[in-house]
């Protein structure tokens, strides 16, 4: 019988590519609704899991500005009808009792500042030409206009009384899903922008407000949509001298991945712009109609996780955040019905909260690529099934993510120059992560 060769993965760290940014979640009004469901111990547990050293070390938590469809109404922070002054601009609620105490307490028990991140869904209905928070509208007039400057101030106002609470913004981007405003009949919030009209935004009225205000290190990433849309999407915006010089990173959401390859959509938009970083904004499982809302303990999904994030790292990612940060039993509350899987779910009739696998994979990334870590190249001696990212941390130690999707044991031997050789096995569908120290 033939010795079966032992697969090897070498470390090739004179290939360097990207550096980290973060790895978290969003503070929806649905999440912070179910985290104060429940008792004030269970509560400091499930923020424990996610923030502290303990737990996940999640560093990036996704602020929606207003309501979502994971929100248990409609509304905007400036629903008063032609207050182009946003002089009765005010914190919903939502904002002043669930989500920004518990960003606090999030704070709190993190070793490391938070990079808070903030994206709006649908600016106030007398801005938009339906008239509505939902369906497809966009601004009313043009870019430079009263209705886009009204909107760009927006974001500075928030920003404003975020402060007050001390929670400053890392970045903002320029609006959740913008083809979802161009659509017929989208059954909740929106904003329509195509590449052309968010370019010339930026240009004329958001860049301008948020160089101006007092928040000028708060950065910007355009798209925060599919990234079937790129490099499209890019090259209309960056292309633009105006609008390219407030800009610093790119948005993407992981939902039709399966029909946009990486190398075509992430990795030519990062060859044409390699300046501006490409972050994972949004993702997660049970949203497709026919596979809807929560299943417990599925390993399925937390495989398409491990498998999208991989993915997305070896293709100049620099960061994947996930959807809401808790869910209930029934995937909500979602006024819209678009209900959907977490990471963590909240039973509150029994007063606890499970952590899904989609949570330990996340966790796989959260907790070993610390901010700063530098992607670097892994070569392999045969083909296999195994996929692989590696990254080389601030503190010189090197980690190495393992996924393995098939149904069979994978043996495996790292080899790392300045080390030596790591034996080690990948079990059929399991996620490994390796670390060490150069000698």
């Amino acid at each position: 019988t033939l010795a079966v060769l032992t697969l090897k993965l070498t470390v090739e760290a004179s290939q360097k590519y990207q550096r980290i940014r973060g790895f978290g979640g969003a503070m929806t009004d649905a999440a912070a609704m179910n985290i104060l469901s429940l008792s004030v111990g269970a509560q400091d547990k499930l923020l424990r899991q996610y923030f502290s050293p303990e737990g996940a070390e999640y560093n990036v938590v996704r602020v929606p500005m207003a309501s979502c469809d994971f929100s248990t109404r409609l509304y905007t922070y400036a629903d008063t009808p032609e207050d182009f002054q946003l002089l009765n601009f005010t914190l919903a609620p939502e904002d002043l009792q669930m989500k920004i105490p518990l960003l606090q307490r999030a704070q709190a028990l993190s070793p490391r500042p938070l990079s808070l991140l903030a994206s709006a869904w649908s600016a106030p209905a007398w801005l938009k030409t339906n008239g509505a928070l939902i369906g497809k509208g966009t601004l009313k007039g043009v870019a430079g206009g009263k209705a886009h400057k009204t909107w760009a101030n927006y974001y500075v106002r928030f920003l404003d009384e975020y402060s007050k609470h001390n929670l400053t913004f890392w970045a903002m981007t320029t609006g959740n899903e913008p083809t979802a405003g161009m659509m017929t009949n989208y059954s909740f919030q929106a904003l329509g922008f195509t590449p052309e009209t968010q370019r010339d935004w930026v240009s004329l009225d958001l860049g301008p407000a948020i160089a101006l205000s007092k928040y000028p290190k708060t950065q910007l990433l355009i798209l925060d949509d599919q990234r079937l849309l790129l490099p499209h999407w890019a090259r209309v915006v960056l292309n633009d001298i105006h609008a390219a010089r407030y800009i610093h990173g790119i948005g993407v959401h992981w939902y039709f991945d399966r029909i946009a390859p990486a190398d075509l959509t992430l990795s030519t938009t990062h060859h044409l712009f390699p300046e501006y970083y490409l972050f994972g904004t949004e993702a997660c499982a049970g949203w497709i109609p026919l596979d809807r809302g929560v299943k417990l303990g599925s390993w399925d999904r937390a495989e398409e996780y491990a498998h999208d994030i991989t993915e997305d790292l070896n293709h100049y990612v620099t960061g994947w955040t996930d959807w809401n940060l808790a869910l209930d039993m029934g995937g909500g509350p979602n006024w819209a019905k678009n209900f959907a899987d977490s990471t963590i779910i909240v039973d509150k009739t029994r007063d606890i909260f499970y952590k899904q696998p989609t949570f330990y994979v996340m966790t796989h990334f959260s907790k070993f690529l610390l901010e700063g870590s530098q992607r670097v190249g892994v070569s392999f001696s045969a083909h296999t099934d195994l996929e692989v990212t590696a990254f080389i941390r601030p503190d010189k130690s090197t980690v190495m993510t393992v996924l393995n999707r098939s149904d069979r044991d994978v043996q495996f031997e790292v080899w790392d120059p300045a080390t030596g050789y790591i034996p080690s096995v990948s079990p059929g569908h399991s996620i490994l992560t390796v670390i060490w120290q150069a000698q």
